[in-house]
């Protein structure tokens, strides 16, 4: 076979004499050999080096000659042209593509089976050379013998996996070869999995579903060889491919091109099995191949996958629509792939058209109770210990263990652990579990809350304040009752009797009655009065959120906004920390390109669609967008190519009627139209990100040498005026101080919280956590274990970075000066005097 590829003997004399002028020389020289004898030349004519215009009249003349091409050698010409093994180089076979390809087509024509992962391949190069004269001619008719190359089904031998099925370009296809090897030999398995391979786009037709039904019908065992793969699939970690693109970039991903296809194929596929895995096993591929390159960011593991698996679950039919919006309500929060993003919208749209509710609605109903009874545990009988499972306010999974005397434990005991291993695992599972789903409704009545979401009392009752899980965190938060009448009354709801009431920071209680809609409590529609009440009553029973609600910050418009009138500078001019900075931005649902040095990488735009109310239908009401705009700060420090600091600049709002209008049909909007409560949350994120990545945040910042640059942006930042946030942070102090040993050596200046020592005084900035001395105003740089002092003060809350925790284990800190031993603090407080 190899020898094929070697000389033939009176070929270079045909090309030779063809050269000198004596046409038709080669095409009756090709037309004396045999077929063998032709396949030798087509090889000896692809080389490189041959002479083009020849090359290409030998071949055109041999491409369409019936020549018995085996598939042995239909895939060494494949080979020769891409992969590891190729002849050619990238650019060689960008400008010999006509010449050469044609000739591999045809081989693979006659041989029946043949390399498809380098079809398609080919088929792609074609696409993109489609537009470059030099290439172009014939391309329309290449592309079409491939794809119907493509659209073909393998031959199909029982008892043996053709080659293209599972193939060993990437991980996955031998991993899985392995280890269901047997299974994946049974009767029709191998036609079905055919069939699987040819979907190469995002979305089956209503014709590759029936055909995929009738075969998985007909495959033994079909469906566990559905589950089993896609499993595998869900568990694949990202790695580099051999790829076979000449212009690829190399980068990882969790199958090749062909087994990229199949697993798309068999995501369709389980659309036609009725068992319970099927939705969550989709959710659970739309969640790690959508997830970033290693765990964070907007390059997925394996875009076509999470689209695919994505568009599946929007086709879950209505029986199936909670377990669908369950599992797409996952994805926001970790796939901020903006393409990927967008689909999981349409997806969770129309699943929820389909079923005649709002997605919202679909959510709350779909949350489950993972077995928790009315007190909110599960309990689980190891021999003669007994495992419980509690779920409690303000929404914290527990595990612990009662022994045979009623005592309760809160590790497993060593017998539970010996002889009940395996029930062990599955009850930490459970725990897990539990703790993840906690997670996601934390962020989803937070979502609720930015939105103004209002339910009907009956609904609030079930899906909320009775839920085992849900429960333990919508009974952490302050609500309000309205009767349609205008007035809203708050409180923390508590059972009473069958229902429910509100009970108010004042300690009066309202009833739930059966006409009135909830909403939860935000101190945007609130008076400073009741936002005091609050705050002082949650103090003082020392009861923490599961978000930051009652101390939550406000930003309502200012006069220097409504002079802007369409865009915001608040937050502008601010120097971030910019890998921190995005990774904020992402977990906050804010997405846009990345800045580096790179084309186009020196500014880019943040985008964020707000939370709409979740009782609206996705067609009505209207949605609204932020957009941050950032660019890149060049300090000086090298760099991978992706920036290390940015800038913050404009914030802009947007927004659109509905979902039923054009797609990406958004109109900017002036300020004093976007609704306090969407422009508050907006401001709230982008301080949010200012607070904790700003440089001035980063009290060893001055000390970095010569390089750091922006010192006087560290200075006026760490020093000057308080943000929203800082000033919560003030108030909250002003209500813990007396409650401390500090009380009497501490006390809140307008900007800072003043410390005497035994050695001198400090002035500690509330939006920074910077020091300085006095009286000489010398910074102390100070970094605290945030964990020992501050640790045994109740604070309400910790979302602002830990901030509150830093400025007390300070002042903590700085009280006892004289107590400090360690070097680089003392070493400066003697310079600082």
């Amino acid at each position: 076979m190899v020898g094929m590829t070697g000389p033939v003997d009176g070929l270079d004399e045909a090309v030779a004499r063809e050269r000198a002028g004596v046409t038709g020389t080669l095409e009756e020289f090709l037309d004396s050999l045999d077929a063998a004898g032709r396949r030798a030349a087509a090889f000896a004519l692809q080389r490189p080096g041959t002479h083009r215009a020849s090359a290409e009249q030998g071949l055109a003349h041999l491409a369409g000659q019936r020549l018995g091409w085996s598939a042995a050698e239909s895939d060494l010409m494949l080979t020769r042209l891409l992969g590891r093994d190729a002849v050619f180089g990238p650019h060689e076979l960008r400008e010999a593509f006509p010449v050469v390809v044609p000739i591999a087509v045809s081989a693979a024509e006659q041989a029946g089976e043949y390399d498809r992962t380098r079809l398609r391949t080919l088929r792609r190069l074609a696409e993109s050379y489609r537009w470059d004269r030099r290439v172009a001619e014939g391309y329309g008719e290449i592309r079409r013998r491939i794809d119907v190359l493509l659209a073909r089904e393998a031959p199909v031998v029982e008892g043996r996996l053709p080659r293209h099925l599972l193939d060993e370009l990437d991980d996955y296809g031998p991993a899985m070869r392995a280890a269901h090897g047997e299974l994946l030999a049974g009767a029709g398995v191998a036609a079905f999995l055919g069939h699987c391979a040819l979907l190469d786009k995002p979305r089956a037709t209503r014709v590759w579903r029936r055909r995929s039904a009738q075969l998985l019908a007909g495959a033994e065992r079909g469906a566990e060889v559905v589950r089993l793969l896609l499993e595998g699939i869900a568990a694949q970690p990202a790695h580099r491919l051999h790829d076979v693109d000449p212009f690829g970039m190399g980068l990882p991903s969790l199958a090749g091109d062909a087994n990229t296809s199949l697993v798309r194929g068999l995501l369709w596929a389980a659309l036609d099995i009725p068992d319970a895995w099927v939705v969550p096993l989709v959710g659970a591929v739309a969640l790690h191949a959508g997830t970033g390159l290693g765990g964070h960011g907007g390059m997925c593991r394996s875009q076509p996958l999470a689209t695919a698996a994505v568009a599946v679950l929007g086709e879950c039919p209505a029986e199936r629509a909670e377990e669908a919006v369950a599992e797409l309500g996952r994805l926001p929060r970790r796939v901020v792939n903006r393409t990927v993003a967008k689909g999981i919208v349409r997806a969770t749209e129309t699943v929820a058209a389909r079923a005649g509710m709002t997605p919202s609605m679909l959510r709350e109903r779909a949350v489950p109770d993972l077995g928790l009874d009315g007190r909110g545990v599960r309990e689980t009988a190891l021999g003669a210990y007994t495992a419980e499972l509690a779920v409690r306010e303000p929404g914290t999974a527990l595990l612990s263990f009662r022994g045979p005397e009623g005592r309760l434990l809160k590790t497993a005991p060593k017998e539970v652990r010996e002889a009940r291993a395996e029930e062990l695992k599955e009850v930490r599972a459970g725990l897990r579990k539990a703790t993840a789903l906690l997670s996601d409704e934390r962020a989803r009545l937070e979502e609720h809350l930015a939105a103004g979401t209002s339910w009907p009392a009956a609904d609030w009752q079930r899906y909320y304040a009775d839920r085992p899980v849900t429960g333990a965190v919508a009974r952490a938060l302050v609500w309000e009752a309205g009767d349609g009448a205008g007035e809203w009354t708050a409180g923390l709801p508590e059972r009473s009797g069958g229902g429910w009431v509100l009970a108010g920071a004042d300690g009066t209680a309202r009833p739930v009655g059966a006409d009135d809609r909830l909403r939860l409590w935000h101190p945007l529609r609130a008076g400073d009065e009741e936002v005091a009440g609050w705050r002082a009553a949650l103090l003082d029973r020392e009861e923490r959120q599961p978000f930051k609600q009652v101390f939550r910050e406000v930003y309502p418009l200012t006069p220097a906004e409504r002079e802007t009138g369409s865009y915001s500078n608040r937050f502008a001019g601010h120097v971030l920390r910019y890998g921190q900075a995005r990774a904020l931005m992402t977990g906050r649902g804010w997405a846009g390109r990345h800045l580096g040095y790179f084309s186009d990488g020196d500014s880019a735009e943040l985008v964020k669609e707000l939370p709409a109310p979740g009782e609206l239908p996705v067609a009505e009401g209207t949605r609204w967008r932020a957009r941050l705009f950032v660019d890149m700060v060049d300090a000086g420090a090298v760099s991978d190519g992706v920036a290390a600091l940015c800038s913050t600049d404009q914030v802009r709002f947007e927004r659109r009627a509905g979902a039923a209008g054009p797609r990406g049909a958004w109109e900017r909007a002036e300020l004093a139209e976007v609704p306090a409560l969407v422009l508050s949350e907006a401001l709230r994120d982008v301080d949010l990100f200012v607070g904790v990545a700003s440089v001035g945040a980063d009290p060893e910042w001055r000390d970095r040498g010569e390089d750091r640059g922006h010192g006087d942006y560290w200075r006026s930042w760490g020093f000057g005026e308080l943000t929203a946030g800082a000033r919560v942070r003030r108030e909250t102090l002003a209500r813990l101080l007396p409650r401390t040993r500090l009380a009497d050596r501490a006390e809140l200046t307008d900007r800072f919280l003043r410390v005497r020592g035994e050695l001198g005084a400090y002035r500690i900035h509330l939006g920074s956590g910077n020091v300085l001395m006095e009286p000489s105003d010398a910074y102390l740089c100070v970094v605290v274990d945030r964990s020992r002092e501050a640790g045994r003060v109740f604070l309400p809350f910790e979302e602002d970075g830990g901030m509150l925790s830093v400025i007390l284990s300070k002042a903590f800190l700085l009280a006892a000066d004289d107590r400090i031993t360690d070097p680089t603090i003392t070493a400066q407080l003697r310079r600082g005097r």
